[in-house]
């Protein structure tokens, strides 16, 4: 099937130019020039990817991706002419996947929109593999399950269960994880990483998952093992 690529600009000559652009790379494309209009596609299918431009009229890019988050766990790109840093981390923290600034070349476009399609089709390789040891990813949901009881996890602790699972046995340091999964720096002071993964550690034993641990690598950050299972 097509790659499916909700595109949400309002300046017209840019979204008839991305439109094109990627119908020529055969993805499917739905394009909107408002935030309503996108609000409504989301609520009404699924998308394997969305280019958000954060100055929309009507509901704005950053209030469409609060949405948005509470609809898909979809790879999100913002675009904007905005370079101020506080709109940067204002979209990551808000659940960002990345940050395009305009004016952008296509091929800087294309290559960011592969990487995070290739991310996503790693998470989902890595839901089916986990299924053989009765645990399924729901990325829908942003939840995780074992032999079909759901864990209830956070959205932070989902994505950090996820970046974990895509490494499996590698460990993986404390400032990457904070990029990744807070979308924040790191600093020696916080210790909000800590919690999360005291509080995924004790979901994952609730719903009989003990045999995926998370363990602390000393100087460097945490590491998902699979002790084996039933």
């Amino acid at each position: 099937m097509p790659t499916s690529l909700l595109l949400v600009e309002d300046d017209l000559r840019l979204r008839h130019d991305l439109r094109e652009h990627f119908l020529n790379r055969g993805f499917q494309v739905q394009d909107c020039a408002t935030g309503t209009q996108a609000l409504e596609q989301v609520q009404r299918r699924t998308f394997d990817l969305v280019l958000l431009d954060i100055m929309l009229p009507g509901i704005d890019g950053l209030s469409l991706l609060d949405q948005l988050r509470r609809e898909q766990a979809v790879p999100v790109m913002l675009m904007s002419a905005l370079g101020a840093e506080q709109d940067r981390i204002s979209g990551f923290t808000r659940g960002a996947d990345d940050y395009l600034p305009k004016p952008f070349s296509l091929a800087e476009l294309d290559a960011r929109s592969d990487a995070l399609l290739r991310r996503a089709a790693y998470g989902r390789e890595t839901a089916r593999e986990a299924q053989g040891s009765g645990l399924q990813f729901d990325h829908q949901g942003q939840d995780v399950l074992h032999h079909g009881r759901a864990a209830g996890l956070t959205a932070s602790e989902f994505r950090l269960l996820v970046t974990l699972s895509a490494h499996p046995g590698e460990a993986l340091s404390k400032a990457f994880l904070y990029q990744t999964v807070l979308y924040r720096a790191y600093t020696r002071l916080d210790r909000g990483l800590d919690v999360h993964v005291c509080n995924l550690r004790r979901k994952l034993a609730d719903i009989g998952a003990q045999h995926l641990q998370i363990q602390a690598v000393r100087s460097q950050g945490y590491v998902l093992l699979d002790a084996g299972h039933d």
